[in-house]
C-alpha cells in the first residue's frame, strides 16, 4: 500500500469509489467539494495497491492554521472513503501512511472527522480503532437527535399537540427547488433575529449545490395558503434523511408549522424505505454547550442521540 496526492485526473474514479463505498455520502464527492472553489487548499489523498484504489481521504488545509490539515474543513465530516478494503490492520496501516505523508510535508496536526455510523451501508468504524491505536485525542463531540424509523416510540404528547395545532391551521406541505428563495427569506430573518448572523450558504450557493445533486438535496416547506411559513433542507444520503437549515416564521411558530412538516417528512421517509431521520446537531462552542431546548424539541419526535465526533493527531512528534 502507498499513498499519493489527489490530482484533477482522479475525479471520475474518486466519485465512482464514493458511490461504491461502505461509508460515504454525496458530500465526499469531488462535485460537492468543488463548490467551495478556491476557499480551501486541497490536500486530499489516494491510497493505492498497484493499480487498485483501496481508499481516498478528502482533506484540505485549515483556513485558520496552515500547520493543520483537516478531513475536511468544508464538510460536517470527512474520513476515509473505501469499498471495504480498509478494515482491521489495513485501516491501521492506511492511517500510518497518511500520518507519515503529512508529517513529511511539515504539517503539525491532523484533524479527522469520521462519518457517523448512521451513514454506513455496512459497519465500518475501523478508522476509529486506527485513530485509537495512533494515539488520537477526541477534541470535539456534537450531539444530534436521530430517529431510527424502524424502532421509534413516535411523537410525545407535546409534539402531538403541536401536530394537532398545525392540522387545525390547515397547513399543507410541499417540496421543490422553487421554494428555495422563499425559505431563505424565512431562514435569514430567523438567524438575524436570534443570533445576528446569516446562513452559511447564500441562496445562490445552496441552489448551485441542489443543481449539482438534484437527487440528494430537497427543499421542504410548510405553507399557509401561498405563503411559506416554515421549512428545511433535507439531504438524502442512502438510508438517511438529514435536516439542514430548519426555519419557521413568526406565523409558522404560532401555527406549530414545524410539527406538521416534520411529521409529514417522517412518514414519507418511512414510505421511501429510509432507516434514519437525522435532525442534526444542537451544539455551540465545538460541542461543549448543548442547546437543551432545541435538542429536547427534536428528540420529542421519537429520536435518540448520535455523536458527530472530531479527533486530532499530533504529527510534529512523528517527524
Amino acid at each position: 500500500m502507498r499513498v499519493r496526492p489527489y490530482t484533477a485526473e482522479d475525479e471520475e474514479r474518486w466519485d465512482r469509489l464514493c458511490k461504491q463505498s461502505v461509508a460515504a455520502s454525496f458530500l465526499h464527492h469531488r462535485r460537492f467539494l468543488a463548490h467551495h472553489g478556491d476557499r480551501f487548499i486541497d490536500r486530499s489523498l489516494v491510497l493505492v495497491d498497484g493499480d487498485r484504489w483501496l481508499g481516498v481521504l478528502p482533506a484540505a488545509l485549515s483556513p485558520s492554521d496552515p500547520r493543520l490539515v483537516e478531513s475536511h474543513p468544508g464538510l460536517t465530516y470527512g474520513g476515509f472513503v473505501h469499498d471495504g478494503a480498509l478494515r482491521g490492520e489495513r485501516a491501521i496501516e492506511a492511517l500510518q501512511l497518511v500520518i507519515e505523508h503529512y508529517s513529511n510535508l511539515g504539517f503539525e496536526r491532523l484533524r479527522y472527522k469520521p462519518l457517523p455510523h448512521i451513514y454506513h451501508r455496512l459497519p465500518a468504524q475501523d478508522d476509529l480503532y486506527a485513530l485509537f491505536r495512533a494515539g488520537a485525542q477526541r477534541t470535539r463531540c456534537n450531539l444530534a437527535s436521530c430517529i431510527d424509523l424502524a424502532h421509534s416510540p413516535g411523537l410525545n404528547e407535546r409534539r402531538r399537540r403541536g401536530l394537532a395545532k398545525a392540522n387545525k391551521a390547515g397547513l399543507h406541505y410541499d417540496s421543490g427547488i422553487k421554494y428555495a428563495p422563499a425559505l431563505w427569506l424565512v431562514l435569514e430573518q430567523n438567524l438575524l433575529d436570534k443570533y445576528g448572523s446569516s446562513p452559511t450558504h447564500t441562496v445562490d450557493q445552496i441552489l448551485d449545490l441542489a443543481q449539482r445533486f438534484p437527487e440528494n438535496i430537497n427543499f421542504e416547506v410548510a405553507m399557509d395558503g401561498a405563503d411559506v411559513v416554515a421549512g428545511c433542507v433535507v439531504f438524502v444520503v442512502g438510508a438517511v434523511r438529514h435536516l439542514q437549515y430548519i426555519a419557521s416564521s413568526e406565523a409558522g411558530q404560532a401555527q406549530s408549522a414545524l410539527d406538521g412538516l416534520f411529521n409529514a417528512l417522517i412518514q414519507r421517509s418511512r414510505t421511501e424505505g429510509a432507516r434514519y431521520f437525522d435532525f442534526g446537531t444542537s451544539n455551540e462552542e465545538h460541542g461543549r454547550v448543548l442547546i437543551e431546548s432545541l435538542y429536547r424539541f427534536k428528540s420529542e419526535f421519537g429520536g435518540g442521540g448520535v455523536a458527530y465526533e472530531c479527533y486530532e493527531l499530533d504529527l510534529a512528534i512523528r517527524s
